[in-house]
């Protein structure tokens, strides 16, 4: 497999920003460690997605090239797809959630995607797609369960690892698998022996964790988090790998993921989506694993709804403050 990396990357190589690695003198300080930050936000449609869409288009057969494609996505793999579909002369037809962020929906446009809306659960997203296949005689292309996928996100970790091969831990969101199962194969042939890759989930989608915990693939009976682009579940094809190759997956807080983003916004003035502070909030969590180690954290993107961040922000401050508030009032009375 270290082969079909290697092609791989040099297929996509022409399409892509090697994007740049950063430190940080604060998240040094606070964990003691030596941290590695992988900037994919940086990326071409703002996230490490593209790589593997232009990885599975570089497959297609010929006969395949001339027909369209289709996939189902909140929205960075669907911004990915469209993107590569374009640079390949291929009409693409993209599934999102009636939900997703409209930043993301503007993307898509942009690069010239069909957009058909759904409902925003798992089962109306492979279903529209599905039919969509039928009616247009599309190919589906799997925004995460598709090994040429896992080998193209596998290139962001494999170009970490050229410039830091010596890390200790390499830390990924975990939505659908994609990223942590190639970032898994990048550490395998171009890591040292002893580096072990964790992945940071939403409690609120906590999937991947409970599937490595039974043994088999669970799904989210809800997807009530701020991280829109973890809201996936693994697939038979990423799943083996995770199983086998993870250290752990740590799961964070909804406040948690909110407090990683705004330090790494405030103390490293770059802009990441909540889906990429959940690699940061596990390195804040879990400080005491990494002191005195070298870390490499993927910033697996930087797509947001400003307003609509912004305001949902705001409604999860109003009750603390309301509370807060109803707190002093209840001081002054008892006094």
């Amino acid at each position: 497999m270290e082969k079909q990396l290697s092609t791989c990357h040099q297929n996509i190589l022409p399409y892509i920003h090697n994007t740049p690695v950063i430190s940080s003198n604060y998240f040094n300080k606070i964990t003691g460690a030596k941290i590695f930050f992988k900037c994919e936000n940086f990326q071409k449609t703002g996230s490490f997605k593209v790589r593997g869409a232009l990885n599975a288009l570089k497959h297609l057969t010929d006969s395949k090239r001339l027909n369209s494609v289709v996939t189902h996505s909140s929205g960075n793999f669907a911004q990915a797809l469209a993107l590569a579909a374009h640079k390949f002369g291929i009409q693409s037809y993209i599934v999102m959630p009636r939900n997703a962020p409209k930043v993301k929906k503007e993307g898509v446009l942009e690069y010239g995607g069909v957009i058909i809306e759904c409902e925003p659960t798992l089962y109306d997203r492979e279903r529209t797609a599905r039919r969509i296949c039928l009616e247009k005689g599309a190919t589906l292309v799997h925004p995460s369960n598709d090994l040429n996928i896992i080998l193209g996100q596998a290139t962001s970790c494999k170009e970490l690892l050229e410039v830091h091969p010596n890390l200790d831990y390499v830390l990924t969101p975990v939505g659908g698998g994609g990223l942590v199962a190639g970032t898994i194969i990048a550490v395998k042939y171009y890591g040292k022996s002893t580096c072990r890759v964790i992945g940071g989930e939403p409690f609120q989608v906590d999937d991947a964790y409970r599937s490595l915990r039974n043994g088999a693939i669970e799904s989210n009976s809800s997807t009530n988090t701020i991280a829109d682009g973890l809201k996936t579940n693994l697939g038979e094809v990423n799943f083996p790998i995770i199983r086998d190759g993870i250290e752990m997956i740590v799961r964070v807080t909804e406040d948690e993921i909110v407090k990683a983003m705004r330090l790494v916004w405030e103390r490293m003035k770059i802009i990441i989506e909540p889906s990429s502070a959940v690699a940061v909030a596990v390195l804040t969590k879990k400080k005491k694993l990494f002191h005195e180690k070298k870390i490499g954290v993927i910033l697996s993107g930087g797509n947001i709804d400003v307003d609509d961040l912004l305001y949902r922000l705001h409604q999860n401050s109003i009750p603390r403050q309301e509370a807060k508030n109803e707190r002093g009032l209840n001081n002054e009375r008892n006094r």
